[in-house]
Order: C-alpha cells, then sequence, then structure tokens
C-alpha cells in the first residue's frame, strides 16, 4: 500500500530529527589516526554504511558547507540559501507543535510543500554550482566513509533505520 502525503512528511520530520541527533563530535569524526585503507571491497562497503550510520549529521553538514562554498561567487545565492535552510530547521525539524499562521494550524505537508519550492526558487539561477558541489561532496563522504576505520565504533553503533543499512539481503560481499 503507497504512503499517503501526511505520512511522507510525518516520516521526512523524523527522518531529519533523527540525522539531527546523530551528530558526533568533530574531534572523533576527523581524527586522522582512524583513517587506513580497507582490507577488501566487503570491507569498504562495510565502513561505508557504519560510518554513515554513525556520522550522518556530520556528512549532512559537510555537504551543506561544500554547497556553501560552491556558492562563494554567489554571495546573494549564499545568503538566500542559508535562510532557505535555516527556515528547513526551525519551521520543520526543530518543532514538535503544529505551526500556527494567522490563527490557523498549518499541515506539515502544506509546509513541506512551500518550504520545497522556496529551496527550488532559491536555486535556480546557481543550480549547477550546487549540483556540482553536491557531487564533490557525494565523493569526499564516501572516500571518507571507506577510509575510516570502524573497530573503535561497533560497539556502540545504533542504527536509526533498523538494520536496513548493515544488512544485504543479498548477504556477505566477500564473493568479489
Amino acid at each position: 500500500m503507497p504512503m499517503s502525503a501526511a505520512e511522507f512528511a510525518v516520516t521526512f520530520k523524523e527522518a531529519g530529527r533523527s540525522v539531527i541527533a546523530t551528530r558526533h563530535p568533530w574531534r572523533e569524526f576527523l581524527d586522522p589516526s582512524a583513517l587506513s585503507l580497507p582490507s577488501s571491497l566487503s570491507n569498504a562497503t562495510t565502513r561505508m554504511s557504519q560510518n554513515l550510520i554513525r556520522f550522518l549529521s556530520n556528512y549532512c553538514l559537510l555537504l551543506l558547507l561544500l554547497v556553501l562554498l560552491g556558492l562563494i561567487y554567489h554571495p546573494f545565492s549564499m545568503i538566500v540559501l542559508f535562510l532557505v535552510f535555516a527556515a528547513w530547521f526551525f519551521l520543520y525539524f526543530s518543532r514538535n507543535d503544529p505551526l500556527r499562521v494567522f490563527g490557523f494550524d498549518l499541515d506539515d505537508l502544506v509546509l513541506v510543500i512551500i518550504l520545497g519550492l522556496t529551496t527550488g526558487l532559491a536555486l535556480v539561477g546557481v543550480f549547477v554550482n550546487v549540483l556540482i558541489s553536491l557531487a564533490i561532496g557525494a565523493v569526499v563522504v564516501c572516500l571518507h566513509a571507506a577510509l575510516r576505520a570502524t573497530e573503535d565504533i561497533v560497539g556502540d553503533l545504533q542504527d536509526p533505520f533498523g538494520d536496513a543499512l548493515l544488512d544485504s539481503p543479498r548477504g556477505d560481499y566477500s564473493g568479489f
């Protein structure tokens, strides 16, 4: 059965809150002594899945920083994008009570649509810059996630998404 639009908005909000709640210290995230080459492709994919779970919020903030750096020659767009992200955070992810506008409760779905359209309009003139920044960010995130050893974090790894990222439906990757 397909998910309704209201269920999607609630799920999106919960996912955003779990991302914000999983931020770890930058000293732990950027520890150079934790970087090493993986021994195999299986080890690299395991490291990536565990590090993406553990440092998801840090990776999101890193991507945001890279997008902002990609807009360095477009200061107005950078300010607008910062304001849009602040609106997403304060109007959607960080509130528990319904948003009231002119005495009416604003539904989460309506707020997602309004914020989504605002984000789209904010990115119209700099879409290519943002796309390139996101591609570079994805490469940086994947490299860090594959190179950062996970021996020190396996014990306290709690997946906010269940076993979806840790277990593969096809089993172990050792067949490569």
